[in-house]
């Protein structure tokens, strides 16, 4: 059984990456660094990156998924990855106060 998604995300709604985020790409994926925070995140797969750089265009972050080819069985740790650079303020939602 899957884990369940944290609070605070949902998969449905608009989301972009933060405005005081900035994406370095690296072989593995990506490196975040919060301007803000002063924290750093790792995005560990080059899918995650691009379903990061496709949320401001998508409606949903599930659309954002399914764009960079994320297939159904694997939506569910995408969700899980989101949900964590959402709770560290790494990405928010589209109309959220940045």
């Amino acid at each position: 059984m899957a884990a369940p998604i944290p609070a605070g995300f949902d998969p449905r709604a608009p989301w972009r990456l933060h405005p005081q985020v900035s994406v370095r790409p690296e072989r593995f994926g990506a490196l975040l660094y919060h301007f803000g925070t002063r924290r750093l995140s790792f995005l560990k797969s080059p899918t995650l990156l691009t379903v990061v750089k496709g949320l401001a265009d998508a409606p949903t972050a599930d659309d954002a998924c399914r764009s960079a080819g994320v297939c159904p069985e694997e939506l569910p740790a995408y969700r899980r990855a989101l949900a964590t650079l959402a709770g560290s303020h790494m990405i928010c939602e589209r109309g959220e106060d940045a």
